[in-house]
């Protein structure tokens, strides 16, 4: 899909990194600093490499606003969670995650990924719900389900820019 290229590299590396957190949340239900930490500073020190394809990575302000409402927003949903059913619903693990996806694809990457993420989320927890399989107390890791997304997003990046009629930066 990219060929051989610097871009390429990058990916099998975000990826990798992908790879070890979504079996780590999916097993453990956390993400750990080490590996978004990696993502964070790696998705900011990209934006210093010349010649790197804009369009696939974000150009530094929208990385930099990416990264900020990456962690702002789903910062934003566990604290009002917090606030409305006095519990913990979700980890600062995911908020440093979409930090990092941020940082990589940019702001409006952010959207669009926790959009898909719940959506999958949603398909596949919603029939073990009904069928009493899980209950809504359950843990349920959402990590996955954002990587999931971010590898939807990826590729379908194009038809859903198109979609969206969301001009490309």
């Amino acid at each position: 899909m990219f060929e051989f290229s610097i871009e390429t590299l990058l990916l099998i590396f975000i990826f990798s990194i992908y790879l070890i957190i979504f079996f780590i949340d999916l097993k453990h239900f956390i993400i750990p600093n080490s590996l978004n930490f990696i993502l964070i500073i790696s998705g900011f020190l990209k934006n210093f490499l010349p010649e790197l394809d804009k369009f696939l990575f974000s150009d530094f302000i929208s990385s930099i606003i990416g990264g900020i409402i990456g962690y702002g927003m789903i910062w934003g949903i566990i604290k009002l969670y917090k606030k409305l059913k006095n519990i913990e619903g979700m980890g600062l693990g995911d908020a440093k995650l979409f930090c990092g996806i941020g940082l990589w694809f940019g702001f409006q990457s952010v959207f669009i990924i926790i959009f898909l993420a719940s959506i999958i989320a949603l398909i596949i927890i919603a029939p073990k719900l009904m069928m009493g399989k899980i209950k809504m107390k359950n843990e349920i890791p959402f990590g996955p389900f954002i990587i999931i997304g971010n590898l939807v997003y990826l590729i379908f990046m194009d038809e859903i820019f198109n979609f969206l009629s969301i001009p490309l930066l």
